[in-house]
């Protein structure tokens, strides 16, 4: 078996920034097996698989190097700019089915639009396992589909946070999501990612966090449009339009490496 696959950094213009994603085009069915295997060897934190279906749409499915997740932003912006630049894709909008149901992707003049669902917060009492784990006691905290959101008054205590990775993965979550208002001109807000049950210590750019935060930043500001900053050690940016119950990601990409699988 001879697969194309690309590396692609994802939420930036820039190379070497943003979230690095693999995209594996599949010829035919894979087991899961080896899917996880060939996601562990490239060890990024996201490789997304994917199988062309006979409609014109994709079966898309995204692997950590530890486990199989149901959604992924990053992976997902990458796949769609693959099947756009190197696959010659015509098409104005993708459609990808996927553990979360379907996605689409669609060319805009900022870069491309991811179609995400959103998430509903629910607000949850501080517990000290948590401050202990993060460091610094956060205003409150949200738990969300997957994920806990903690919410700090200051960018800098969010940019300063240094977790116990051992014990935030023992807390009941995919990942802790911390966040505060923007503190650079033309940022409604910024956050960061931890996911270490995943294997993740931190995630550079996480689209589908902001399905979390978007809900949250969108109330307390009372504005559908929002431009983030994940302010990770490479950082990435997103902007966010709200769209009933949908958020739409926008983020550009660019490819890094291109070759085959063999194996």
């Amino acid at each position: 078996m001879s697969n194309s696959i690309y590396i692609v950094d994802a939420f930036t213009c820039q190379p070497f920034k943003g979230n690095p994603a693999a995209v594996c085009l599949l010829d035919q069915p894979v087991d899961t097996a080896w899917m996880q295997s060939v996601a562990s060897e490239i060890n990024l934190s996201d490789t997304a698989f994917l199988l062309p279906m006979d409609d014109g749409e994709w079966n898309l499915r995204w692997f950590t190097p530890h486990t199989e997740v149901d959604l992924c932003g990053h992976a997902t912006l990458a796949a769609a700019h693959i099947l756009w630049s190197e696959l010659g894709q015509i098409q104005k909008q993708l459609v990808f089915h996927s553990p979360s149901g379907l996605l689409k992707a669609s060319r805009e003049p900022q870069g491309i639009m991811l179609d995400f669902p959103i998430d509903h917060l629910i607000e949850q009492n501080i517990d000290q396992s948590l401050i202990d784990a993060l460091g610094i006691r956060p205003e409150m905290v949200f738990r969300g589909r997957e994920d806990l959101l903690a919410v700090y008054p200051s960018a800098q205590q969010v940019r300063t946070l240094s977790p116990d990775q051992a014990a935030l993965s023992k807390i009941a979550c995919r990942g802790l999501i911390a966040t505060a208002p923007g503190d650079e001109n033309g940022v409604d807000f910024i956050s960061r990612f931890f996911a270490p049950a995943l294997g993740i210590p931190e995630d550079p750019v996480t689209g589908s966090a902001h399905c979390t935060l978007a809900p949250y930043w969108s109330n307390q500001l009372g504005k559908q449009t929002l431009k983030a900053y994940q302010a990770s050690q490479r950082g990435g940016e997103i902007e966010i339009r709200m769209r009933d119950q949908r958020v739409m990601l926008i983020g550009q990409t660019v490819t890094i490496i291109k070759g085959k699988l063999h194996v």
